[in-house]
């Protein structure tokens, strides 16, 4: 396989948040630029203006104008907004909204042209960059629309180091998760994280902890009946297709426990049930990856943080980790390409037992 420098496309995200402050502080350190080709879309002057207001080190930023001229060794920046724009920092801002969204779009366009091999994106406001071209409940599923893909065919995926959670239900209020958990949901999201945790994550047989719904999973019946209406039926199914799944499991008592520890990975019903315990055990060092796509997408695991913005209190941490999540995943999906893109013919004794050994193709097998 190829060796080669890969290129790390960094949106900005909103310029109020901390945005700014977390890729200062991940690119203060050379060592970074040597590990990847970083190309930030944004503002250098808004880099400038963060910089000085947390009085931290100077980052040199190589400014290009295309992802192309990107120079290794060095932290790349194209100025894709403009240059007056005002940073009101812990404000949400109807100009900050545009900023995120004209990146992430600039962003995405060189993503799919392939001049840069990954994205990682800055925390957004869902709220302020609402508009025409941008009406999401977040990155994932404009990355869907983007990439052409199927409503919910993309998959959440909160992880710290061998814990991965991975989400049913995303961004919908919780008076609709009872109906949306259905068995083909739950089949569906059990068959793109087992394909994620083999081709993204390298694990041979992932082995998937499934969540029960309702509390105490269900109390045979007394509690609620989805578990052994929805949730076993779909894993049953699951198992049929060489998937391995166990539960449904209480979610207090697996995370209170520490079952968590045994699995690859954790389905849960819907976004607080896995996202509150996850982000209590991993909040500085969690990231988000979206599986499913046919590109790789990583986010740190928190937000805007408005109330600490411009006070030099944030942590880099789950950036940095997302920045090497993105550069893995990347490096795990070409290993897999290539592993699997000659397979071997299979070769079958013949049935008349004078052992004669028969080349079959695709069709010839599928006919035994």
């Amino acid at each position: 396989m190829e060796n080669r420098i890969i290129r790390v496309g960094i949106t900005h995200g909103d310029i109020n948040g901390i945005g700014y402050e977390v890729i200062l502080k991940t690119f203060g350190d050379a060592r970074m630029a040597e590990l990847c080709t970083p190309v930030i879309y944004g503002s250098s002057k808004i880099a400038g203006y963060h910089r000085k207001a947390l009085n931290l080190p100077s980052v040199n930023l190589n400014v290009i104008s295309k992802a192309e001229d990107a120079g290794t060794n060095r932290v790349n920046m194209i100025n894709c907004v403009p240059e007056d724009l005002k940073v009101e920092l812990s404000q949400s801002t109807e100009v900050a909204g545009e900023a995120a969204f004209k990146a992430l779009e600039t962003a995405v366009e060189d993503l799919k042209r392939g001049v840069i091999d990954v994205l990682l994106t800055a925390p957004i406001n869902k709220h302020n960059i609402q508009n025409a071209s941008f009406h999401f409940p977040g990155h994932t599923e404009y990355l869907e629309e983007r990439f052409g893909m199927d409503k919910d065919k993309a998959l959440m995926i909160l992880m710290s180091g061998n814990l991965r959670v991975a989400l049913v239900t995303g961004h919908i209020p919780l008076s609709e998760v009872a109906s949306a958990v259905t068995v083909e949901s739950v089949l569906l999201k059990l068959k793109l994280f087992n394909r994620s945790l083999v081709q993204d994550f390298g694990i041979v047989k992932p082995r998937i902890a499934v969540l029960a719904l309702n509390p105490h999973a269900g109390d045979n019946g007394l509690l609620g009946k989805e578990e052994e209406t929805v949730l076993k039926p779909a894993m049953a199914e699951a198992e049929k297709e060489g998937i391995m799944s166990f539960g449904p499991y209480a979610a207090d008592g697996f995370f209170g426990s520490e079952m968590y520890t045994t699995f690859d990975g954790v389905l849960a019903m819907y976004h607080d049930q896995g996202l509150a315990p996850f982000k209590a055990l991993a909040m500085e060092s969690g990231v988000n990856f979206t599986a499913g796509l046919p590109v790789v997408r990583t986010s740190p695991a928190h937000g805007t943080a408005y109330d600490i913005a411009g006070k030099n209190l944030a942590s880099e941490d789950s950036f940095r980790q997302a920045l090497y999540t993105a550069i893995d995943v990347y490096n795990n999906r070409r290993r897999y390409k290539e592993a699997t893109a000659n397979p071997l013919r299979k070769q079958y004794f013949d049935r008349g037992g004078d052992n004669e050994k028969l080349d079959l193709t695709k069709d010839e097998e599928d006919s035994l």
